[in-house]
C-alpha cells in the first residue's frame, strides 16, 4: 500500500494541484475521482502500475474502479513510534482526522452542490418550487439554461425623458435588466467578461422572514446552491484587478466565507468588515440585539484598494504644520515594538543611502548618496524598516535623513502629511463601519426623500455604497450589482460621478417586479439631481409567461383557456403525452392544485428565449426586437 502510494504522490507531486508539502490533498482527489475529472484519469493511465490496479479491461475497454481508488485514497495513515496522532501543525481536520492542506482545500459541502439553481421568483408573493438540473445528469439543460438570452422592451432614460428602442443603443452606457439574475449574468458574459472592477451584492440573507421581498426562505442548502451559481459566473465578469463586496448576516455568512474561500481562493480574500446597520439593535432578537451586517471582500487576482479619507479625529495624530500650512507628523521609517528584528522579517534588512549636503536619502548608492544606513535597535542589534525595497524606492519622496541620539547616528525618517495641497490623504480601512450614514435608517430616509414614503424594506444607503465605490473605483470603471433591490448601487455611481468626474458605468440586474416602480423610478430620479442615462432591456419570456398568467388566474375558467393556447404555443416537458393529459381529471381538482399540475408540465429550460433561436418564428420576435439584440450582442 505504502509504495504504490509513494508512486501516486511522485506521479502528481509536480504540475498537477493533487499535492502539497509531498502529501496527496485527499479532498482534491477525492472531488476529482467521484466526477472523473478527465485530467485525473490521464495521469492513472500514464502510470502502468497504478493503471493495474485502478482500471477493470472489459472486452478491451478499461474502466475506472472508482470505488477501489477512492478507498485506497481514503485509507487511514498510522504513525509509527509516536505518542500521538496530532502533528506540530494546527489546522482543520476531517472527519478521519487528517489535516486539511493549507492550499484552499477546506471545501464546503452540501446537498444540491453539484446542481444549479435558476431561482425565478419575480413577485414579492410567491413562493415557487425552484429548478435544480444536475451538473452531470442534465449537461444540456444546463446549457440552454446558460444560452444568452434575447432582450426585449428596450429603453433609454436621460435628463429628457424616457425612448423607446432608442437608435443610440451603447453598451457604454449604463444598463439596467429586468429578469433572472443567473441568466442574465450568464447573456452578459461574453460581452463583459474580465471588464467589470467592482460587484457589490446584497443577496437574500435566508433569514426566513420576508424582510428582503424575495424568495427569502431557500433552506440552507438550496441558498447555497443559489449563490454558487451566481458567484461563479460573477467571477467571470471581473477584471484581474477586480474586487467583490458581498453583504450578508450570521444566518450565512460562515458557510459563505467557506465558499468564497474555496471559489476565489482564500489567497484572496481581503477581508471581513463588519457594517453597523442598526445602532439600536433589532429589540426583537432574544439575546443579543443585533446591530451589524457583514461585508465580505475578495479579489479577483491583483486588486489595490484606493484608501479611505482620513477621518478628522485622526489628525491630532499630525502635530507639525509646515510653510504652507500642512499639517504633518515625524515616523521613524524603522519598526519598532514586537517583530522588528532582522529575523522576523529579513527582505526588510537593507541599505538606504544619504545625501549628507541636502539629508535627502535613496535606495541606491552614488557619489552624492553614500552615507549607508541600516535599521538598527537601540541595542546595536540589526533591526529592520517597515517598508520593503521597492516601497521605499516609490516613495523616496516621503523619506528624510537625521541625525538622533548621544552617537550622533544617522536614522530615517518619513514625513506623513495630513493632506498637501488641500488633498487629504487616504488611509486603509478600519474592519468596522461606525458612520450613521451607512445604517438601514439613513437608507429608509433616502428612499422617503423620493418616494414620500417607505416602499423598501432596509435599503442600503447610497453613503455605504459610495465609500465602497471611492475605495475600489475610478475614471471608467465598471460597476455591476446583480441583486440590486431598491437601486442603491445606481444613484451612488451617478452622484459620485458627478462629485468627481468620474464616468463609471453600472450594471444592475434584478428580477423581482418592483424593478419598474422602485428601482428605475430611483434611478430616473438620480439622473435628474445630478445627470448621466440608462439603457434598460427585459429578457424575453416564453414558458414564463404562462407561468405568469397561470398564477394570475382566478378561475378554473380562466385556466382552462390559458392552457389551450399552451397547447398551440407552450413547450411541454419531454415525458408528458398531451394525447393521453385527460381534462376531465384535472378540472376535478382545486383551483391550486390545477395551477400545480399546468406549471409541471412545462418545459423549464424554454422559460425564457434564447439569442441563437431569435429567428425561429415559434416565437414571433419582431425585426425590430432583432436588430435591437443585434445592435447590443454586437451581431451586426
Amino acid at each position: 500500500m505504502q509504495n504504490l502510494q509513494n508512486t501516486l504522490i511522485e506521479l502528481l507531486k509536480d504540475g498537477t494541484n493533487y499535492t502539497s508539502e509531498g502529501k496527496l490533498l485527499k479532498n482534491k482527489l477525492t472531488e476529482d475521482a467521484l466526477k472523473l475529472e478527465p485530467l485525473l484519469l490521464k495521469y492513472l493511465l500514464s502510470n502502468d502500475h497504478l493503471k493495474k490496479h485502478f482500471f477493470i479491461d472489459v472486452d478491451g475497454t478499461l474502466v475506472f474502479d472508482k470505488d477501489k481508488f477512492l478507498q485506497f485514497v481514503n485509507d487511514k495513515e498510522f504513525l509509527p513510534d509516536s505518542y500521538t496522532s496530532f502533528r506540530n501543525k494546527i489546522g482543520l481536520l476531517d472527519e478521519d482526522g487528517k489535516y486539511f492542506s493549507e492550499k484552499r482545500d477546506v471545501v464546503l459541502a452540501w446537498p444540491y452542490k453539484d446542481c444549479v439553481l435558476e431561482g425565478g421568483q419575480d413577485r414579492e408573493d410567491q413562493k415557487r418550487n425552484e429548478i435544480f438540473y444536475n451538473e452531470v445528469l442534465a449537461p444540456d439543460e444546463i446549457d440552454r439554461l446558460f444560452d444568452p438570452k434575447v432582450l426585449t422592451n428596450f429603453k433609454r432614460y436621460d435628463k429628457n425623458g424616457e425612448h423607446e428602442n432608442p437608435e443610440d443603443l451603447s453598451r457604454d452606457d449604463n444598463l439596467i435588466i429586468k429578469g433572472n439574475n443567473l441568466l442574465a449574468l450568464h447573456s452578459l458574459k461574453k460581452l463583459y467578461r474580465g471588464k467589470v472592477k467592482l460587484i457589490y451584492i446584497d443577496p437574500p440573507y435566508n433569514t426566513g422572514t420576508d424582510e428582503f421581498r424575495y424568495n427569502d426562505r431557500f433552506n440552507h442548502s438550496s441558498w447555497l446552491t443559489f449563490i454558487k451559481n451566481r458567484l461563479e459566473v460573477s467571477r467571470e465578469l471581473l477584471r484581474d484587478d477586480g474586487v467583490i463586496y458581498i453583504s450578508c448576516d450570521d444566518n450565512e455568512q460562515s458557510y459563505l466565507k467557506v465558499l468564497c474561500d474555496s471559489m476565489f481562493g482564500l489567497d484572496n480574500f481581503l477581508g471581513s468588515v463588519c457594517v453597523v446597520s442598526n445602532w439600536k439593535g433589532r429589540s426583537d432578537d432574544k439575546y443579543f440585539a443585533t446591530a451589524h451586517n457583514y461585508l465580505l471582500v475578495y479579489k479577483k487576482k491583483s486588486f489595490v484598494s484606493l484608501g479611505v479619507p482620513l477621518p478628522d479625529e485622526y489628525y491630532d495624530d499630525y502635530p507639525e504644520i509646515d510653510e504652507n500650512g500642512n499639517y504633518y507628523r515625524v515616523q521613524g521609517l524603522r519598526k519598532r515594538g514586537s517583530g522588528s528584528r532582522r529575523e522576523d522579517r529579513p527582505n526588510l534588512y537593507y541599505p538606504i543611502f544619504v545625501k549628507h549636503s541636502t539629508f535627502e536619502v535613496d535606495v541606491e548608492r552614488s557619489n552624492d548618496f553614500n552615507i549607508e544606513v541600516y535599521p538598527k535597535l537601540s541595542d546595536g542589534s540589526d533591526g529592520r524598516w517597515r517598508w520593503g525595497m521597492e516601497t521605499a524606492k516609490n516613495r523616496l519622496v516621503e523619506l528624510v535623513a537625521r541625525k538622533v541620539g548621544a552617537e550622533n547616528r544617522w536614522d530615517i525618517f518619513q514625513i506623513d502629511y495630513a493632506e498637501i495641497d488641500g488633498k487629504v490623504k487616504r488611509i486603509t480601512p478600519k474592519s468596522i463601519w461606525m458612520d450613521k450614514a451607512f445604517s438601514n435608517e439613513a437608507g429608509t430616509l433616502e428612499l422617503k426623500k423620493i418616494f414620500g414614503d417607505k416602499v423598501f424594506a432596509n435599503p442600503k444607503p447610497t453613503a455605504l455604497i459610495k465609500s465602497i465605490l471611492m475605495q475600489t473605483t475610478a475614471d471608467n470603471d465598471i460597476v455591476l450589482d446583480f441583486f440590486s433591490g431598491s437601486g442603491t448601487t445606481g444613484q451612488a455611481v451617478l452622484e459620485l460621478n458627478k462629485e468627481d468626474g468620474g464616468k463609471r458605468k453600472f450594471i444592475l440586474v434584478e428580477q423581482m417586479d418592483y424593478v419598474e416602480n422602485i428601482t428605475i423610478k430611483r434611478v430616473q430620479w438620480s439622473i435628474k439631481q445630478v445627470t448621466g442615462s440608462y439603457t434598460y432591456a427585459e429578457l424575453k419570456k416564453w414558458n414564463q409567461n404562462y407561468i405568469d398568467e397561470i398564477e394570475e388566474a382566478k378561475t378554473k375558467k380562466r385556466l382552462l383557456t390559458i392552457y389551450e393556447k399552451m397547447k398551440d404555443e407552450a413547450f411541454f416537458r419531454y415525458d408528458v403525452d398531451l394525447s393521453k393529459f385527460d381534462e376531465d381529471d384535472l378540472s376535478k381538482l382545486e383551483l391550486d392544485q390545477q395551477k400545480e399540475v399546468l406549471i409541471e408540465c412545462l418545459d423549464k429550460n424554454h422559460l425564457y428565449v434564447n439569442l441563437s433561436e431569435m429567428d425561429d418564428t415559434t416565437y414571433k420576435i419582431s425585426d425590430e426586437e432583432k436588430a435591437m439584440n443585434k445592435k447590443f450582442y454586437g451581431l451586426d
